[in-house]
């Protein structure tokens, strides 16, 4: 299947309206508290109007202590609830399938944002992080387990567990730094079992019809390839996700790893056996025939970063015309606010990305 307008079935909840979905992204326009702020509201709506078949939350921190960045999202309290819910009601009346994405930022959370102390798989001194004990392991696994079952009290269509780019989750994935004795650390089958007591602990708390999702790296952050092959052959067999959202950084690109090198990236996912889960990519996907070419390399979706901040509308302009190409960067800051970049947002664009803002 190579058309990216075909609708997208999946295990549970409603099919999206075709193949291509925004990635989750870090906007900085949420209220201190993590309540919902208008600006994030337009972003995300805007994005909904301009034909993405799924849209996706930035990372929701799911607990007070996981805050990693300022105007953060939040998932962790039920004064969250309202903002939430108006947020839900919002993608769905623009016709778009709704999830939020579920973050802990482990050592990467900001003590200061938080006021909690920093906590991750390991004692990070560097980073002032104190190891969790087996015990608060098991209480992070109940916060995403609370989140989702915010989310889906919120009326979202579902939500994805970020286990990708060297957050709390991908951390116990470490294999060069989590050497815990216990049943979450050492050997890779319990550097993996947070994933899968988060993935069926969502599972069980929520209804049949909830949409399921997990972001994982194949690479950096500690991760080697073959033992994120194995996790992902895992979650996919299991039949408990509905989607696996593979964060490639760049989907045309081989292995960093020398002994994977003279093959794609993305063919060490496209073939693993799946079932009915469903199978997306990510990374530098910015034109039609990109997100094509991912298809017919066996994914099922794309997920659409970068050329969904410059465009709002970028699958209906794929969809209508199949050499469409998102603009170069940089682009100037009049189009980024004319495509619903709030201030903070286009601060955070400016600031942290060279080549974002003319």
């Amino acid at each position: 299947m190579t058309d990216l307008s075909a609708p997208l079935a999946m295990n549970r909840g409603p099919a999206w309206s075709n193949r291509m979905a925004l990635a989750p992204l870090t906007n900085l326009q949420s209220n201190p508290d993590g309540t919902l702020h208008d600006d994030e509201y337009r972003w995300l709506l805007h994005r909904a109007a301009g034909g993405f078949a799924l849209v996706m939350t930035c990372a929701a921190h799911v607990s007070p202590a996981g805050q990693a960045f300022p105007g953060q999202l939040g998932i962790c309290d039920d004064s969250q609830l309202p903002g939430l819910t108006r947020l839900a009601d919002g993608l769905r009346a623009a016709g778009a399938v709704s999830s939020v994405q579920l973050q802990h930022g482990g050592r990467r959370a900001d003590t200061q944002l938080s006021g909690r102390p920093v906590v991750a798989p390991w004692d990070d001194p560097a980073k002032g992080a104190t190891a969790l004990t087996t015990e608060q392991v098991e209480v992070v696994v109940q916060d995403f387990v609370d989140a989702a079952v915010r989310a889906q009290t919120a009326g979202f269509d579902g939500v994805e567990i970020h286990g990708a780019h060297g957050y709390l989750v991908a951390q116990f994935l470490d294999a060069r730094h989590n050497h815990r004795s216990d049943r979450y650390g050492g050997s890779a089958d319990n550097r993996f079992r947070i994933v899968h007591e988060i993935i069926s602990g969502i599972r069980a708390a929520t209804s049949t019809d909830f949409q399921l999702g997990l972001r994982l790296s194949p690479e950096r952050y500690g991760i080697v390839l073959d033992e994120a092959v194995a996790l992902a052959a895992d979650v996919l067999a299991d039949g408990s996700l509905d989607y696996l959202d593979m964060s490639l950084w760049d989907a045309f690109k081989e292995p960093y790893e020398d002994q994977h090198r003279g093959r794609r990236l993305i063919d060490h996912f496209t073939t693993l056996p799946r079932g009915s889960t469903r199978l997306g990519v990510a990374g530098k996907i910015v034109d039609a025939q990109g997100a094509r070419q991912c298809l017919e390399w066996g994914a099922d979706f794309v997920l659409i970063g970068t050329a969904g901040i410059l465009h709002h509308d970028f699958p209906r302009q794929v969809i209508a015309d199949p050499h469409y190409r998102a603009l170069p960067q940089p682009v100037s800051s009049e189009h980024l606010v004319g495509e619903s970049v709030g201030p903070r947002f286009l601060d955070y664009l400016s600031t942290n990305w060279d080549d974002f803002v003319a």
